[in-house]
């Protein structure tokens, strides 16, 4: 299966929230997160993070989420990947696919490693947020400044 052109990262000048809480569960199935949020990472003063649902999660005093493997690996964006989705050849179906690995990168981000062999993905934590609002969908009410 292929998949579209993932979407842009925020700017790294650009606030992201909080990491309080970085959990894999037992199956490793699943990343756990939990953002801070509150004023001061007021979403309406950001808006090239460009997801209206991280604009909620963002105004919120915390916001846990679960993000499956299968899900972290095909929004990897690591040299490998995206020169195989700008030739077309990036398969998105990633089913089965379980985290081996999670290591911190620097302060703002993390090194995820799967269960096919790949592990050269490095997730921001604002990107995290953005997958995990992405994620969430329409549930979350969009924020008005």
């Amino acid at each position: 299966m292929m998949t579209s052109a993932p979407k842009p990262l925020p700017a790294p000048s650009e606030p992201f929230p909080d990491i309080e809480e970085i959990r894999l569960d037992r199956d490793r199935r699943h990343l756990h997160l939990a953002f801070a949020g509150g004023p001061e990472a007021d979403p309406a003063q950001h808006p090239s993070l460009g997801v209206p649902a991280l604009r909620a999660a963002l105004s919120t005093p915390a916001v846990r989420t679960a993000l499956s493997a299968p899900t972290l690996r095909a929004a990897c964006r690591c040299a490998a990947c995206v020169a195989d989705r700008a030739r077309g050849t990036f398969s998105a179906d990633f089913a089965g696919v379980t985290l081996t690995h999670v290591a911190p990168f620097g302060a703002h981000g993390l090194n995820l490693s799967f269960s096919d062999g790949h592990a050269r993905g490095v997730y921001p934590f604002a990107y995290l947020a953005a997958l995990a609002a992405e994620a969430a969908g329409p549930d979350l009410p969009e924020v008005k400044p």
